[in-house]
């Protein structure tokens, strides 16, 4: 039996008509989409499958993301129980990573990660955040040029560790974009400011932290199949204590998706990636191992015979 981790997909990744097969296609993925809408109080299948704002903003984005991801997840499960080596998440995705160990209800996650998104709405209101795309510049310039930014009063720091190149910063978008030149001129090949109205996973987000917290002691579960991998520290944890700890302070610090894959690529054979298929290419960058996406069901099926 290969050796497999199963990892998740972040913000950024959703887009209209995600999970449409799997709700067209299966029973259970139907009634997953109906009871997260009874359990939110909207529609799923206008958010995921109609034309709308509402898709591109935080506080639905994530559940939306997470709900796929979870929908995903639950079919292959219900063919192919595998227990994985370990679950990852990019950001977002560690929730729905916790979902597949069994440490999170899926419909505690919708509900758990819509509040996460109000709470960041919320901090970044009035303060004009973003964040940008850096390609081609090496972390430790982006660290330096980020900190010499800071000495001189701007707000911006490293965010999202990609893959080797690919880098995001957080901050005030106006701050981010003083800097769009400085970035060019140190040698990056694109400095694009991101459609983002939040600044994720930096300190602009400590308003965020304590109420997060609360919703995370009442709503995960201190079971756990498997390990899953946290975005600030890059290690194992499998306890509802820690659990709470590394997902608050994820919301401030940066995460380490690039140094997670390369820490624990010789422990898998393959990455399977649920209701998405960003971080294939990121792993692309990373690692020789190879991912496999789930995003309908002909990729379902391409996972069973992987796997079988």
């Amino acid at each position: 039996m290969k050796k497999v981790a199963f990892i998740f997909p972040g913000q950024g990744s959703q887009s209209i008509g995600m999970g449409k097969d799997f709700y067209e296609s299966s029973d259970i993925a139907k009634e997953m989409i109906e009871s997260a809408s009874q359990r939110l109080g909207f529609d799923f299948k206008e958010l995921l499958f109609e034309e709308n704002d509402r898709l591109a903003q935080t506080a639905y984005t994530q559940p939306a993301i997470l709900l796929v991801s979870a929908i995903a997840h639950k079919l292959f499960e219900n063919e192919m129980n595998i227990k994985p080596v370990f679950a990852l998440g990019h950001s977002l995705g560690e929730f729905s990573a916790l979902c597949s160990v069994g440490a999170l209800d899926y419909l505690d996650g919708v509900e758990l990660v819509h509040q996460r998104g109000k709470l960041m709405q919320e901090a970044c209101r009035g303060v004009d955040a973003g964040m940008m795309a850096l390609i081609g510049l090496e972390d430790v310039k982006v660290e330096e040029l980020a900190a010499q930014a800071r000495e001189e009063g701007k707000k911006v720091w490293a965010a999202n560790y990609n893959s080797d190149g690919q880098i995001v910063a957080a901050g005030i978008k106006s701050d981010l974009s003083d800097l769009e030149s400085t970035f060019k001129e140190a040698g990056a090949k694109r400095a694009l400011l991101l459609s983002m109205s939040v600044a994720s996973h930096c300190p602009i987000l400590d308003p965020a932290v304590g109420p997060l917290q609360e919703s995370l002691e009442k709503l995960l579960k201190d079971e756990y199949v498997s390990p899953v991998v946290s975005n600030v520290s890059a290690e194992f944890y499998d306890s509802k204590e820690d659990a709470i700890s590394l997902l608050a302070k994820q919301l401030t610090m940066p995460v380490r998706y690039k140094q997670s894959i390369v820490k624990y690529e010789s422990d898998v054979d393959l990455f399977i990636e649920f209701g998405g298929n960003v971080l294939k290419g990121l792993n692309r960058r990373s690692t020789k191992k190879p991912t496999h996406s789930v995003i309908d069901m002909k990729s379902l099926q391409e996972a069973y015979e992987l796997l079988s």
